[in-house]
């Protein structure tokens, strides 16, 4: 009934307005002081005296001076290990009932991250400012009558002990609230289908019973699903057989390099909005249509700070030294690269989430995400982040007319000397030596480092175009297929071995 579509709606833009005055820097001060008194008597807190920094006149100072930066390696090996040991009050008051598996782009899944009762209702109000924020992209009252498809991995948890495991989209599909149920696609028995593959056939089959109005998910494997369901029913384009489609929430990557492939789907225009959903929290997400930029959520059991994105500051692993100087949300300026550091209602401190964003708004505390700390190809001093590899393939996907559907490279010695070594899932016929000078061409009027490199060590580009199919059997055969899978963009040396291995096997 559309009357329903006008209530929520209505709904939507009256809590909108409420909520457009708020204060980032004062809502991060709140959290800090709420996650340090809640955890004050944990472990971790007792070690790092959270009583007493809560009693001093400058906590987020005191705060940064006392505790230490922490990646996963390093607050699993002194702290979250003593969870699985059966052990409580560790990070964190109490013992999780969750741990997200995350393998991210670095390789098989390895790290388990415990996703507190906390931590579920972050991310789900997190949820629901997103919704509230929708009044900002002008859709009709009819869009929220429509099913939204979340295309995220398995919601068939594993029981281990006395907690559960899955990836964090799934963890947080199967906490949906009741009242979202009747609007969430593909439903619980579908999503909860283990095998990727499976999962989508069924998606397929059932597509025709849905009325889809928004989808969300990482872009290649939503692109993947779309695919098959164009497939399955011969249609031209997916708004064939959804027409009420609006709405693509993407998450996980860079949507840019994925646009021009994900239009060729489509019948009719859709809202892009981008997310940053991660293992250890809802992080931002884009909140008004005039920018592609996520605002950083504040008020919601996530602490952010900042460290200036330097090589000094960054050691080989992709951690920082101990004494890289951070900032806090009242301190960063725009266009500056910063290493995201979080402290978390899961128990998370001062830990080095791996991501390196941008501000675009320090008002509005909005941003970009740059790349990754491991990612961040500075061989021969290129210093290249992700954004910027990102943005060469929408030039050339633009000059050649051609679709890059994933891509990966590194830095390669050659007997005439450094490369970097480009592959391009492309089912185009293209010329790669003309790939290889227009990429070369771009990041050297983009990049005033990759410039100076090419002055010096760095010989050029080599590009090489495979079939994009071979991108996720690389996953398949490494990971596995959908969820929260996302391909590296820069390998190193011994990874770029093993691919480069195994291109020529699969070819």
């Amino acid at each position: 009934m559309a009357f329903i579509g006008h209530i929520v709606k209505g709904l939507i833009e009256a809590k909108d307005a409420i909520t457009k005055n708020a204060d980032p820097v004062r809502e991060q001060e709140e959290v800090l002081k709420n996650l340090l008194q809640k955890a004050k008597n944990t472990r971790f807190g007792i070690q790092y005296r959270f009583q007493s920094l809560l009693d001093d006149s400058n906590i987020e100072k005191s705060f940064a001076t006392t505790v230490p930066y922490f990646n996963y390696k390093k607050m699993n090996k002194e702290w979250w290990r003593l969870l699985h040991e059966g052990e409580h009050d560790i990070s964190w008051p109490g013992r999780p009932d969750y741990f997200a598996l995350s393998s991210g782009t670095t390789g098989k899944t390895s790290k388990r991250i415990p996703v507190t009762d906390d931590m579920i209702d972050a991310i789900r109000n997190a949820g629901i400012q997103q919704v509230f924020a929708l009044s900002n992209f002008n859709l009709p009252p009819s869009f929220f009558q429509k099913g939204i498809l979340m295309l995220g991995s398995s919601t068939n948890l594993v029981k281990k002990d006395d907690h559960l495991e899955g990836e964090i989209s799934g963890i947080s599909a199967s906490n949906i609230p009741s009242w979202f149920s009747g609007f969430y696609k593909p439903g619980e028995e579908i999503a909860a289908i283990d095998n990727w593959d499976e999962r989508v056939e069924e998606i397929a089959k059932n597509a025709k019973k849905w009325d889809i109005g928004a989808i969300s998910g990482i872009p290649s494997w939503v692109e993947l699903m779309l695919r098959k369901v164009i497939e399955t029913y011969n249609l031209d384009t997916i708004h064939d057989i959804w027409p009420n489609l609006q709405v693509y929430t993407s998450g996980g990557v860079a949507f840019g390099p994925y646009e021009k492939s994900f239009k060729s789907l489509m019948g009719k225009p859709l809202t892009v909005i981008d997310t940053y959903l991660a293992s250890e929290g809802f992080i931002a997400f884009q909140c008004r249509p005039d920018t592609d930029a996520m605002k950083l959520i504040t008020d919601n059991g996530v602490y952010f700070e900042f460290v200036p994105f330097r090589p000094e500051y960054i050691q080989t692993d992709g951690s920082l030294i101990a004494n890289a100087p951070s900032v806090g949300l009242k301190e960063v300026e725009e266009n500056q690269d910063y290493v995201l550091i979080i402290s978390t209602v899961s128990g998370a401190w001062r830990y080095l989430i791996g991501d390196t964003i941008e501000f675009t708004n320090v008002q509005r505390a909005e941003i970009k995400i740059t790349g990754r700390t491991k990612f961040f190809l500075n061989t021969v001093g290129s210093q290249l982040s992700v954004n910027k590899l990102d943005k060469a393939i929408q030039e050339i996907e633009k000059k050649f007319d051609i679709e890059v559907s994933e891509y990966t490279l590194s830095a390669k010695k050659f007997d005439d000397g450094f490369y970097h070594s480009w592959y391009l899932g492309v089912s185009n016929d293209t010329d790669d030596v003309k790939l290889s000078k227009s990429l070369d061409e771009f990041l050297s009027s983009a990049n005033k480092n990759y410039k100076v490199a090419r002055g010096k060590a760095l010989r050029g580009v080599k590009v090489k175009t495979i079939p994009p199919r071979i991108f996720y059997e690389w996953n398949d055969t490494n990971k596995k297929k959908g969820g929260q899978v996302k391909m590296e963009r820069v390998m190193g040396e011994d990874k770029f071995k093993e691919w480069e291995d195994f291109v020529k096997k699969i070819k």
